[in-house]
């Protein structure tokens, strides 16, 4: 039977859920804004374009095989085997996001975009999976996976879609990227963990936060630090909270 705090969970991922649905939508399309694709920092080094904000990208490959590695490493007692391929398809959309980033950052535009944002869906949405099998139930966790991976992959071929036809819309896509920075607070809070040290995914959810303000002050960043920039500052903070994470991974035990 369900604890009071975990009835209390569910009506608030009910209703976090249904409000974030509605308030978006209820704005006009929201386009890619052209001038995102202009980075402060665009320095070539090797013949390499924009040489600071593709390299940066390479730490997500590491914590990617890392993740990888820890994953084939690891004894029986310290996982659940209904969750192996959500935690195999996070640590693999977290490789993936090194290649696409980098491409982006190569040319910088709406068409290589996608190649950006693809693996980062396939990542976020993995990671709901693997958090609603840890913290609520290894079935809903497994059978969220697909349906997740679906929907997010859907959110930038739509994006990519509404773009070419001269009207873009990024409504899903936000959802996929910020419903789950809403939703995972209340899931660590109110459900029982199956492992100690959670504070792995706060330790993640801070970088991210991070990492995403890092991004908008790129500019501001660079002109106080003229060798690297903000965006460049934003994928090793994403990459270090990766890190942090799959570190609680290993030291970890069963609660």
């Amino acid at each position: 039977m369900s604890s009071k705090k975990e009835r209390i969970g569910v009506i608030l991922i009910c209703v976090i859920s249904a409000l974030s649905t509605v308030l978006i939508f209820m704005y006009e399309p929201i386009e890619q804004d052209p001038t995102y694709h202009l980075f402060v920092d665009q320095r070539a080094f090797f013949g390499i374009p924009n040489f600071f904000n593709v390299a940066s990208n390479i730490p997500f490959l590491f914590v990617g095989i890392f993740g990888l590695y820890w994953l084939k490493a690891l004894a029986h007692k310290k996982h659940k085997p209904e969750v192996m391929l959500s935690y195999a398809i996070l640590f693999i959309g977290i490789g993936l996001v090194a290649l696409g980033s980098s491409y982006y950052h190569l040319w910088p535009g709406n068409e290589t975009l996608v190649w950006d944002r693809l693996p980062m869906t396939i990542a976020f949405m993995a990671l709901c999976s693997v958090i609603a099998g840890e913290f609520i139930s290894t079935r809903y966790g497994k059978s969220l996976l697909f349906t997740l991976l679906i929907f997010g992959f859907f959110s930038v071929i739509y994006w990519h879609y509404t773009e070419t036809q001269g009207s873009g819309d990024l409504r899903l896509y936000a959802l996929v990227q910020f419903l789950p920075l809403l939703l995972a607070p209340v899931i660590l809070l109110c459900f029982k963990p199956s492992f100690t040290l959670s504070s792995g995914y706060w330790l993640l959810m801070g970088a991210y936060i991070l990492a995403k303000l890092l991004e908008e002050y790129d500019a501001e960043i660079f002109n106080i630090m003229p060798w690297i920039s903000g965006h460049s500052l934003k994928h090793l903070a994403a990459a270090f909270g990766v890190f942090l994470l799959i570190q609680s991974y290993i030291n970890r035990k069963s609660a």
